[in-house]
């Protein structure tokens, strides 16, 4: 199993770094330059106001049919017809709801227009996740790497597109990067069917089912309130900033945007970890198999490199903030600072909370999702008023490291996984010797560009060193038989 994980892991990792830093590098980082932090800030308050309600969209669904999948694959045919239809009447009611909410928040006109366009990507965006979780559920992982980049190339290739046409490049609106989603998505949930029809004999039909329908739902319900909950604690922030802000709220916004998109950048491959272990872990104590190999796979390949990442983003934060926006400040580097120091915290979360999910300690989840939201949105009323974008990157480094000690602590006493004291001393460590190297290298006089590279080669040199990453035992693991 762990040769099988490391394998379709590999492939997964690799795909999404050919497209998704281009995505968000080149394209989404481009239209905020474009569009100015004002207009952006405005886009992404709302996007996170979708994510946020997005459980309308699911009701957990995409967790219990990828973990019933796992069990019994001969599941889907059953599950398909009735899942995708509660999907259709969950779009209407998410819908109505979250442009309630934004009404009674004080948004009107044009930003209701937007509004309506990101509820519209959001409902394709959940018909492909649900396609995807049938995929991911039956260990087609290759399949689903696939499927996790589609929409991303599209959009690519689209606004790429917009970029350089003459008639569209210098008149670029919010709106057009809107449009080129939607059409993104729709494209990627068409070829997701192909891909699921290569695979299994499910017929895509509808089946209004009431009683199957409601019972996967309330099935799905303690599914539905983790992901409620920590999508409020992981996403409300870029709403409050706007919201709580006056007349700075937009252009505060942008600025938490514009430094937010770099932690989801390294937070982009924890995802990964975690939509992939969860199909494995929920197999392997299904059969009483140990965990623990793939817990320390999952932990030596991403925490190393998120106390790498973050060490950078407190030595290098200025000089990678303006190269990166044309009007970059020292507000924004400092937001900037600490959201990268919150990185290792939601690489462990996503190994352990994903652990604990598998293991089916639902209950014990929401508790500890519901500390972390109180925390959450307590931090953001207090600190926001005063201190803008910086007060929601302090919560949100407080928030995820209280949480990620919770979820580490709570999964090992219930999974009854050892703790390994030396592990985490070299990780300490490692850590450690990072900060000494970061001093070292921005003391020599060269560019900051290669001072950054050199810093980035010690710190996979120590991967080595440390035997987090194993040349010997990666090729015995990635080797015939």
């Amino acid at each position: 199993m762990r040769r099988f994980f490391a394998k379709n892991l590999l492939f997964v990792i690799t795909v999404n770094l050919l497209v998704k830093p281009a995505w968000i590098f080149l394209i989404d980082r481009t239209v905020q330059n474009k569009v100015g932090h004002s207009s952006y800030g405005i886009y992404q308050a709302l996007v996170n106001l979708g994510i946020v309600f997005q459980i309308l969209l699911d009701f957990g669904i995409n967790n219990f049919n990828s973990t019933s999948l796992a069990e019994d694959p001969k599941q889907i045919n059953k599950l398909f017809p009735a899942m995708l239809s509660a999907r259709v009447v969950l779009s209407g009611l998410y819908f109505v709801i979250v442009t309630g909410i934004a009404l009674l928040l004080g948004y009107r006109g044009w930003q209701i227009s937007l509004l309506l366009g990101i509820l519209l990507i959001q409902s394709t965006n959940s018909v492909l996740q649900f396609i995807r979780s049938n995929v991911n559920g039956l260990h087609l992982f290759k399949a689903d790497g696939f499927l996790s980049v589609i929409d991303r190339f599209l959009m690519i290739l689209i606004c790429g597109a917009l970029f350089f046409l003459p008639a569209t490049k210098d008149h670029f609106k919010i709106e057009w990067f809107i449009a080129a989603q939607i059409a993104a998505y729709a494209i990627a949930v068409l070829i997701g069917i192909v891909i699921l029809k290569r695979f299994t004999k499910v017929k895509i039909r509808f089946s209004f089912h009431v009683a199957r329908v409601f019972s996967i739902v309330k099935q799905s319900l303690p599914y539905a309130l983790l992901i409620f909950l920590m999508s409020i604690y992981t996403r409300v922030d870029m709403m409050l900033v706007e919201r709580l802000c006056g007349a700075q709220g937009s252009e505060q916004a942008g600025i938490y945007a514009a430094s937010y998109r770099l932690l989801d950048v390294g937070n982009m491959f924890g995802l990964l970890f975690a939509s992939m272990l969860l199909p494995v872990f929920k197999r392997m104590l299904s059969n009483g198999s140990d965990v623990l190999p793939i817990v320390q796979l999952s932990l030596n390949a991403l925490l190393p490199i998120s106390l790498l990442v973050s060490v950078i983003g407190v030595f290098f934060g200025s000089d990678i903030m303006h190269f990166l926006y044309s009007h970059a400040t020292d507000a924004d580097v400092t937001v900037f600072t600490w959201l990268m120091l919150a990185f290792p915290a939601f690489s462990i979360s996503n190994v352990y909370s994903t652990l604990l999910t598998s293991n089916g300690n639902l209950k014990l989840l929401n508790s500890i999702a519901f500390i972390g939201v109180v925390l959450n949105l307590a931090l953001n009323f207090w600190l926001i008023p005063t201190h803008h974008s910086l007060g929601a990157a302090i919560t949100a480094f407080t928030t995820q490291t209280l949480l990620a000690l919770l979820f580490l602590l709570f999964a090992h006493r219930q999974t009854k996984l050892p703790f390994h004291p030396k592990r985490t001393l070299a990780f300490v460590a490692y850590l450690l010797l990072i900060i000494a190297a970061a001093y070292g290298c921005k003391m020599l006089t060269i560019m900051w560009l290669w001072q950054l590279l050199l810093l980035f080669a010690t710190g996979l040199l120590l991967l080595l060193v440390f035997r987090f990453l194993s040349i010997k035992a990666a090729m015995q693991l990635f080797g015939e038989g």
